[in-house]
């Protein structure tokens, strides 16, 4: 090989050591940045070098604004003397100079530390793992109720910090005043990439930015770029580099860029990056565990599997369904009962554990749907094709069959991995014409009807028993099918049907719960949804009382009755806001391992065990089910993590925040399209009623689109109105008219894109008129488009 073609090796390193030792061997070095810099053709690269600062430098400039973090050693040794507190920083949407911290073990007083002041949060950032010292009660603070939103420019101008953190002191009684402390150090950083845009600098020519994430609770961070003019109007992406005590951002440094603000790609990338939605491509790794197509069901396959394709199968699901779970069959036997079936997907069949596979279906803990897209847990070739159970192709399930009489008891259950062939895949509507219509009566039409009988008892019996019928305001969008872009909104309508497979879902969950739990009674999967305190539900009896009605919340049961009966002839809507806001008093349910827990409840469906079984491709809960269930009746072996219950423990953390995470990109996704939505429809005036009132706001309720918004009333540059608000009623008086929960008003709806990052729907009063605050009907929309107008100018 010539010497001219010989590689050239370079070392790089930020170890200065390092370096000099490299450089007396005569090996080229360099650090990071000075080999990044001396890339004269690629400039941009400069923009994503990390920016470090070294402690000697920060106090040569500028004056130090907060206190030195601690050693980790002194922590830790404070932690055990309990100088300080350990917990999970929580930064405050609302007001970015307050934060809580939640304290971890399971001390019952001071659980919550409030923290007010930037220099009491001393730097920390939401979800980082702090030290707090617990000020003594004389220091204590009420949280407040003010909205403060950091508009401060690129100056760090404490002194004006200061004088807002003086509004934060409002007089309060001492009932208010809640555990106070600050932050001395911080034990674990949770920073992660931040989707946001940057705020360019006013001053011509400057390299240094502040750059505002698109989350609230997150600090502005300065970077250096430049290519500030290219970036602006964009979604970026920033990393924080680190937070000197001098400074009054963190620093950091561009990542990437994703696209224009307000486009449907850029926007739904932003939304899955922000809830740490794991959307990427499944890796090579991944997919190399799949199944080699052609695929068909081998002789092995069939070992321990019983052959339910002679059975009268049939699925029912949402139009357009392609993730087919389950699949139901029903007929009657010689003696007279009836067997129903429910097969279900048998995923675990080829997702073995501990593979590629399998970590990354556990990673992303469930399928995401937005409004158009899905994001799935497993591989296409599985999700919509072989453990789909589409019609008239075999497929393999697991199969939990009842033998039960006429009144839907249950004498005998057993289960069984099987193959299936359904002989059809219909949508609700379609099961619902075929009960319905006498001239029908196929094999497939006999045994939804009998379903649908058993169903009806069945939901009779979970009702008697304390089961809630709660309500939220489903939307579906209907898309263009050129542009995509949603063109009405309508809420969704459930029909028998969906009651009749939601009915067989939850008996096999519950007949699967008890049977893993009497198999495995330490390491079972299961799901609880805990009882909520009584304080959560004072909203909903006050708002009740307040159109008297009573609403009894001491069990389950009594909620559920005192629902049916609060029915108002006049008002007929009014039953269906009472759960709306029932649904908002519950707790969220959760997934646990039977061995680090003794309350297994199920309030929501008061059952007194539940667990997730029927619905393997697109929850990994289930396939864990699945996996403990064939151990339980001898289908599959197990695997040591399958037994470990601290294992399970940590399974079940992850899939509680996948799922957490899921439903909220699922709300955000929403929002989204309802804002293109009102986008492309402009102004609407539609009738509201009212959720909460607030000290000087409403939330309504449109029911013709299931939007939910707040009427503000206060207006930064306009008089403030004469407001009276009394919590006991819940009510507030403006200027001598009075607003109590449920009200019909009627507003007005518009698109506010004066921030560009967070373009939200707004609504205005219209009816009942109050001068000075509602807008007539016929208003020009002058005032309310002023932002749009500036926006135009600013294009052109």
């Amino acid at each position: 090989m010539s010497a001219e073609n010989q590689l050239q090796v370079i070392f790089i390193t930020n170890d200065r050591k390092n370096k000099e030792k490299a450089v007396e061997e005569g090996i080229p070095a360099f650090t990071c940045e000075e080999y990044v810099k001396s890339l004269t053709a690629n400039p941009e690269l400069i923009d994503r070098l990390a920016c470090l600062s070294e402690e000697g430098k920060e106090i040569e400039s500028g004056k130090i604004i907060f206190s030195e973090h601690l050693p980790l050693s002194k922590l830790q040794q404070g932690i055990k003397s309990g100088i300080y507190l350990q917990g999970t920083f929580r930064a405050s949407r609302e007001n970015y100079l307050e934060a809580t911290v939640w304290i971890h073990g399971d001390t019952e007083e001071n659980k919550e530390i409030i923290l007010q002041g930037l220099k009491h949060l001393n730097r920390a950032v939401h979800e980082d793992i702090v030290a707090v010292e617990l000020f003594p009660k004389s220091q204590w603070v009420a949280p407040s109720s003010v909205v403060l939103q950091d508009e401060g420019q690129n100056e760090d101008n404490v002194e004006k910090e200061e004088e807002r953190e003086r509004m934060l002191k409002t007089a309060v009684n001492e009932k208010m005043l809640k555990p106070t402390g600050r932050v001395v150090g911080i034990i674990k950083r949770n920073w992660r990439p931040y989707c946001g845009m940057l705020s360019k600098s006013d001053i011509k020519e400057s390299r240094r930015h502040l750059f505002t994430p698109a989350d609230k609770r997150i600090p502005r961070i300065r970077i250096e770029t430049r290519q500030a003019s290219t970036l602006e109007g964009r979604r970026i992406i920033v990393a924080i580099d680190g937070w000197p005590r001098n400074s009054r951002y963190p620093n950091g440094h561009f990542v990437r860029n994703l696209g224009d603000v307000g486009e449907k790609e850029t926007e739904t990338e932003v939304l899955l990056l922000e809830h740490d939605v794991p959307h990427q491509p499944f890796s090579q790794a991944v997919l190399s565990f799949l199944p080699k197509m052609p695929w068909s069901i081998t002789e092995k396959d069939m070992k321990n599997r019983e052959d339910l394709r002679h059975l009268c199968v049939c699925s029912v699901d949402p139009p357009g369904c392609t993730d087919i779970d389950d699949a139901l069959h029903c007929r009657e036997l010689k003696n007279g009962n009836l067997e129903v079936g429910v097969h279900i997907a048998d995923v675990s069949h080829f997702i073995r554990p501990g593979n590629a596979l399998d970590q990354e279906s556990a990673r992303r803990g469930t399928t995401v749907y937005l409004c158009e897209k899905r994001i799935d847990m497993v591989p296409e070739l599985l999700s919509s094709n072989l453990c789909s159970l589409r019609c008239n192709v075999d497929r393999l399930a697991f199969s939990c069959i009842w033998e039960m009489n006429r009144n839907a008891e249950i004498l005998k259950t057993r289960f069984t991995k099987s193959v299936i062939n359904s002989k059809a895949s219909l949508t609700y509507a379609e099961a619902q014409m075929r009960i319905d219509s006498a001239t029908v009566n196929d094999d497939i039409t006999i045994s939804l009807r009998g379903l649908n009988k058993l169903a009806k008892i069945l939901k009779k019996g979970r009702i008697e028993k304390g089961a809630l019928t709660l309500s939220s305001p489903e939307i579906r969008f209907h898309m263009d099918s050129e542009t995509h872009d949603p063109i009405d909104l309508q809420t969704k309508e459930l029909r028998e049907t969906n009651s009749m497979v939601e009915e067989f879902m939850l008996l096999a969950n519950i007949s699967v719960a008890k049977k893993i739990h009497e198999e495995f009674s330490e390491h079972a999967l299961l799901r609880k949804h805990p009882a909520p305190p009584p304080s959560n539900y004072e909203i909903l009896v006050k708002a009740a009382k307040s159109k008297n009605l009573e609403i009894k919340t001491d069990t389950a049961k009594s909620l559920a009755q005192s629902l049916d009966q609060a029915e108002s002839p006049a008002f007929p809507y009014l039953n269906t806001l009472l759960r709306i806001l029932a649904t908002r008093c519950m707790m969220q349910a959760v997934y646990f391992c039977s061995g680090m827990d003794n309350d297994f409840h199920h309030y929501g469906l008061a059952s007194p065990i539940y667990t997730h079984f029927t619905s393997p491709i697109r929850r990994y809960a289930d396939i864990i089910v699945h996996r403990l269930l064939a151990v339980a009746i001898g289908a599959d072996c197990t695997y040591p993590e399958l037994t470990d219950k601290h294992k399970l423990a940590d399974i079940c953390k992850n899939l509680n925040f996948r799922h957490k995470m899921a439903q909220y990109a699922q709300r955000a996704s929403v929002a989204f399209h309802t804002q293109l939505f009102f986008k492309s429809k402009g102004i609407v005036s539609e009738e509201a009623y009212i959720l909460f009132v607030r000290k000087n706001a409403i939330v309504v309720l449109i029911p013709k689109y299931g939007l939910e918004g707040t009427v503000f009333f206060e207006e930064k540059d306009k008089p403030k109105p004469h407001l009276i608000y009394d919590d006991e009623i819940p009510s507030l008086k403006i200027e001598g008219i009075v607003f109590h929960v449920f009200d019909k008003v009627k507003v007005k709806i518009m698109l506010d894109s004066s921030n560009l990052q967070h373009q939200k729907i707004r609504m205005a009063l219209v009816e009942p008129q109050i001068p000075g605050i509602s807008i007539p009907t016929d208003s020009s929309n002058a005032d309310l488009n002023e932002p749009e107008k500036k926006k135009k100018k600013l294009e052109k």
